[in-house]
């Protein structure tokens, strides 16, 4: 932020000097240069940004003074406030015909949109016109902003004209042509595939600004694809030479460096053509040792060659004149005071040691030093060296200070990154199973939880299978070491969960084996580590268990072992736990201690925990109950594939969604509703307003009252016969043709840079003097640091005296024991129920669809024939017909439910009658007497139809 303010005050002031700008620019900038807070600098640019706003809205701004106010508008846009109200002038100015304001419109533009910006469309034509340009600083200009605005879709609108700029005149147009060409291939590699060989001509340009700037992309090329360019060694290395031997432009020298950064970028172009290619790479090693002989350490763009040199070496084909000369650069830059020179140092020494581990023992006090050295960062890199130069000899001594620099840092991140190393170093060269199993405690107990659960299962296995040897002993040694160290760690607070979760399974398989401790003891312990994790359902899992495994033990052999009160008290508060999983345990355990000997020696086996499960998928144990039960007459089973005449679940859950979509709420607008027809209708009815009945009492008497059919078929002596009848009510039959609904669930998964910039530089002349005075200076090495670099940095073909290694990790298939997950109910969709019918409506009722036939007479000849009757005609206007009364209809005391609400003819009126008068064959003729009126009975509130129609 200062340097931005610097920036912008060194404008402020060069427009004093000529540039034109006014006052207010200056004031601006000083302004927000003084301002003592946030919120103060805030106040200030938004007053700017209203003023701003006020004169871009004025159509008679100046020329040079909108250029002005652009640049004031970058100024407040680069400080984090919102200036998108002059997008647009921006690229309006990026349209004019001067010069200075195209470029600073092209500016404004390029730091204001990206790519995908929607005014971006608006300055590709302009784009387009300015690669047209007779001036080449509008083509520049242009260049620059195509390769910050041009997008993957704009692309091939361009992309002939940059192709065509490769061959302008002026090298400053050719070389912004191939960065515009590189910035292309970044965003859409498809797009410029076939101009791969502009690149190669161009690295032929006779100026070196063109050739530079194509080595960016022939570099990604390389990358992608070494083996089609290795035909190029041989001109990379030419170009090389003659940057080293000085024969470009002195314009290009940096800090007395002959184009130091084009030599950068040759090096690691070299790097991955010569890997793995000793051809190539033949041809390399004279320039190489030409560059080590010209390196300059006085300055840090000179040991950046030098660094990169030494990368290029350690990645080509291996040569002893080229490993020698890297490895005396890396002397000098582990002997510098500087540590950003160390740090080289440290990570050019990781590279060499791949090819030569021998290398290493020069710089041992070096490396010593680093790894004391207060500087975090220099420290880490010294402990990645340390990690790649591990061996059998020396894992000791690097475990134990990784250990102990882990315990001392609080970054989790890098922890994690620390105990993995350690683990992996330890399983690979641990010399003793003893020093395995106290590195892993100490790993587990200083960084548990950052440490993979598989660790904690292969410390166990190894464990319980000890050397994989015959010698017993050591193995019961092993173990007993193994409780008497758990023993001590148990008590102390705050261990991690997995750590905990080791200490639980080795006191439950081994904690009494060999005699040393009783049983009440072991379970005391245990005890105690459930009760301080109480909310670790995990650990206390482990804890039961290997309370069950002891008594188990005891009980086989004979022993008689009292429950302690407390153990009781945590059986009897897990088997009411929340967990099933602890109420499992809790109750095995009750079950196990009602056993006898012999039962507990066949569920609980002694020392059996490393013992293969077979999983017997097919059950074949069961052969002989099936075959007993055939013999007995039982029905064989058949596959849910395989069966006839049997409704599936899917078939119900497919009918359920089909009742969900024919109740869904439908977004087609209603139709308007024709004039009432006043025909059915007395003059002489008097209408009374009657108050909106309480629906929710209606349905919930319904489901009361409502009685089920074989009562009625019962009471009555009657029966239905509905084969092949469409229903008016109930769920949907196989004539609806509404679509099951089908609904998709998605499911969710359920774990440095250092600065190479150093302020001052010194002579070469002080450096050399320096390194010479330190050679001649006789330096006393302190007896620890020298028995410290003895253990590191020991002979290889000295032989370790130490004892088996640790077991490897077997292929054997790790048992994993899952929970069957009980699936979850699915929720019943709610459905409102539609509003009532509107009993003051008599009018025609208004459908979509062509009105069904009446149900009731339908149900005519569904009857037995001896119950059989006339129906009520449906017909108005015959003569012959009485007026029902509709009074007497509904004036006894009848309960009615009605089952829908709606009020579409084409849906149906569900009416179920409890008890209709003497006969179910009557309440048939009032209701469909009742329907002719239009008017739907309720039994509600009979005196209702009194009031209305007297």
């Amino acid at each position: 932020m200062e340097q931005l303010r610097t920036i912008g005050r060194e404008l402020a002031m060069g427009s004093q000097g000529g540039w034109g700008q006014s006052k207010e620019f200056l004031d601006l900038v000083k302004s927000i240069g003084e301002a003592r807070s946030k919120a103060e600098e805030d106040r200030i640019i938004s007053r700017e940004l209203d003023h701003l706003k006020r004169r871009l809205a004025d159509p008679d701004v100046p020329r040079r003074k909108m250029k002005e106010l652009l640049l004031r508008l970058v100024y407040a846009e680069m400080l984090g406030h919102d200036a998108s109200f002059g997008h647009i002038h921006a690229v309006k100015m990026t349209h004019d015909e001067s010069l200075p304001l195209k470029r600073t419109g092209y500016l404004a533009v390029s730091l204001f949109l990206d790519e995908r910006h929607d005014l971006v469309i608006l300055v590709v034509n302009t784009i387009q016109k300015d690669l047209r340009s007779d001036n080449y600083l509008v083509v520049c200009a242009a260049l620059t902003a195509a390769c910050r605005l041009i997008g993957e879709e704009a692309i091939p609108a361009v992309l002939p004209q940059v192709v065509e700029l490769l061959a302008h005149p002026k090298e400053a147009v050719r070389k912004k042509a191939v960065m515009a060409l590189h910035r292309f291939y970044q965003r859409s590699p498809s797009s410029v595939s076939h101009l791969v060989s502009n690149f190669r001509k161009r690295l032929c340009d006779n100026d070196p600004g063109v050739m530079g700037a194509t080595l960016c992309p022939l570099y990604d090329l390389i990358l992608e694809d070494p083996n089609s360019y290795k035909d190029l060694v041989v001109s990379f290395v030419n170009i090389l030479k003659q940057v080293a031997e000085r024969r470009l432009p002195t314009s290009y020298d940096y800090h007395q460096m002959p184009a130091p950064f084009i030599q950068i970028k040759l090096l690691k172009i070299l790097a991955v053509l010569g890997s793995g290619d000793k051809q190539a790479s033949g041809n390399m090693y004279m320039v190489l040792g030409d560059i080590f002989r010209k390196g300059d350490t006085a300055s840090n763009i000179g040991n950046a060659i030098l660094y990169e040199c030494i990368c290029c070496i350690s990645s080509i084909f291996p040569n002893a004149k080229m490993l020698d000369a890297a490895a005396e650069t890396t002397s000098k830059f582990l002997k510098s005071d500087s540590h950003n020179l160390k740090y080289m140092g440290i990570d050019a020494l990781g590279r060499l040691i791949k090819i030569n581990p021998d290398i290493a023992e020069e710089h041992q006090l070096a490396v010593i030093d680093c790894l004391e050295d207060p500087d975090d960062t220099l420290k880490r890199k010294t402990f990645e060296l340390l990690y790649k130069m591990t061996k059998s000899t020396n894992v000791e001594v690097i475990v134990d200070r990784m250990i102990e620099y882990m315990i001392n840092i609080t970054d989790h991140h890098y922890k994690t990154e620390i105990a993995s190393r350690c683990v992996e170093l330890a399983e690979q060269f641990a010399p003793s199973n003893q020093w395995f199993i106290q590195t892993m405690n100490k790993v587990f107990e200083h960084a548990g939880d950052l440490v993979n659960i598989r660790v904690a299962h292969n410390l166990m296995r190894l464990i319980a299978e000890g050397f994989g040897e015959e010698d017993e002993g050591a193995d019961s040694q092993l173990r007993s070491s193994a409780v008497d160290s758990y023993l001590r760690i148990v008590g102390e607070p705050k261990l991690p969960s997995s750590f905990l979760q080791i200490i639980c399974w080795v006191l439950g398989e081994y904690g009494t084996a060999d005699g040393k401790y009783s049983a009440s003891y072991i379970i005391g312990k245990l005890y105690d580590v459930a009760e301080a994790h109480p909310t670790d359902d995990t650990v206390r899992a482990y804890a039961i268990s290997a309370i069950l495994k002891i008594f188990a033990f005891e009980i086989a052999l004979g022993r008689k072992i009292d429950m302690l009160p407390e153990c009781q008290s945590l059986i009897d508060e897990l088997s009411a736990s929340h967990s099933t999983d602890l109420q499992q345990r809790a109750y095995e355990l009750q079950a196990l201690l009602g056993l006898d000997k012999q039962a507990v020696e066949n569920v609980m086996p002694a020392d059996a925990s490393c013992e293969d499960i077979e999983i017997d998928r097919n059950l074949s144990f069961l052969n002989g109950y099936v075959q007993q039960a055939f013999e007995n007459g039982a029905a064989p089973y058949i596959p849910e594939s395989e069966r006839s005449g049997v409704v599936s679940v899917g078939n119900y859950k497919a009918q359920d969604q089909q009742e969900t979509s024919a109740h869904a709420l439908r977004f087609k607008a209603y139709e308007l509703p024709p004039a009432a027809s006043q025909a059915s209708i007395s003059p002489t009815t008097d209408l009374v307003p009657v108050p909106e009945p309480s629906y929710y009492k209606e349905d919930h008497q319904m489901s009361r009252s409502q009685p089920s059919g074989d009562s009625l078929s019962g009471e009555f002596g009657l029966k239905l016969r509905l084969d092949g009848v469409q229903k008016k009510w109930g769920r949907p039959a196989y004539s609806s043709s509404s679509t099951p609904s089908s609904s998709t669930s998605s499911q969710q998964a359920t774990n440095g840079g250092v600065s190479s910039e150093v302020g001052g530089s010194t002579s070469s002349q002080a450096r050399e003097s320096t390194y010479g005075s330190k050679r001649q200076q006789a330096t006393e090495v302190s007896a620890e640091k020298q028995r410290l670099a003895a253990s590191l940095f020991g002979k290889a073909d000295r032989k370790a005296q130490a004892g088996r290694k640790t077991a490897k990790e077997s292929s054997s298939t790790e048992k994993v024991a899952t929970a069957n997950a009980t699936p979850q109910p699915a929720k019943e969709q709610v459905i409102p129920s539609a509003p009532p019918p509107d009993l003051l409506d008599l009018g025609e009722p208004v459908s979509s669809s062509p009105p069904l036939a009446d149900p009731f007479t339908q149900l005519e000849g569904l009857l037995g024939p001896a119950s059989a009757s006339p129906v009520v005609s449906e017909t108005p206007a015959s003569s012959t017909s009485k007026t029902p009364d509709l009074i007497s209809i509904f004036s006894d005391d009848v309960q009615t439910g009605v089952t829908s609400g709606s009020t579409e003819p084409s849906l149906g009126v569900n009416v179920v009658a409890a008890k209709k008068g003497p006969s179910l064959q009557d309440a048939l003729q009032k209701d469909a007497a009742a329907r002719q009126v239009g008017v739907t009975p309720t039994g509600n509130n009979p005196i209702l139809f009194k009031d209305l129609l007297g």
